[in-house]
């Protein structure tokens, strides 16, 4: 435990022990300056895992797929990027919508992020690259915008 996991710890033994002492959470809770739901917490993590549950959780590198998009309309999306590069995200929202895929704008900036296609430049770079390995035909509308 680094020492500043240990005076994080301290704070949070702190408030419950000074909780305990005054017999009063909400008294003890505005001694130190936290809510009385963080108490409460800091109680349920203390009787559930000890000490060490009271550490920080980082959240870091765990992503929340909870709100992803289907893998079918994130892989339509990653086509259409290729497809017609030039368009925006609103305008490939609406093209998808016409053929039943719903996605919003902010979904599909979303899915461009994970995929480093967020800007026209990156998208037309991805296309040129999968020009260069797959030999793939270029319609009228990818050249011209290659052409920009």
């Amino acid at each position: 435990m680094t020492n500043r996991e240990r005076k994080i710890v301290r704070n949070k033994v702190g408030l419950l022990r000074l909780a305990e002492e005054l017999g009063n959470v909400s008294r003890a809770c505005k001694v130190m300056g936290y809510s009385r739901d963080t108490f409460y917490r800091y109680k349920e993590a203390m009787e559930s895992g000890g000490v060490e549950a009271l550490l920080e959780q980082s959240r870091k590198g765990k992503p929340n797929f909870h709100n992803r998009a289907a893998p079918e309309v994130e892989e339509a999306v990653v086509a259409h990027a290729l497809e017609q590069p030039a368009y925006g995200q609103t305008r490939v929202s609406n093209e998808l919508r016409k053929r039943g895929l719903l996605v919003s704008p902010f979904g599909v900036r979303g899915i461009w992020l994970r995929h480093g296609l967020e800007t026209k430049k990156k998208r037309l770079k991805a296309l040129e690259k999968r020009v260069a390995e797959d030999g793939v035909i270029l319609t009228e509308a990818q050249v011209a915008a290659l052409e920009t």
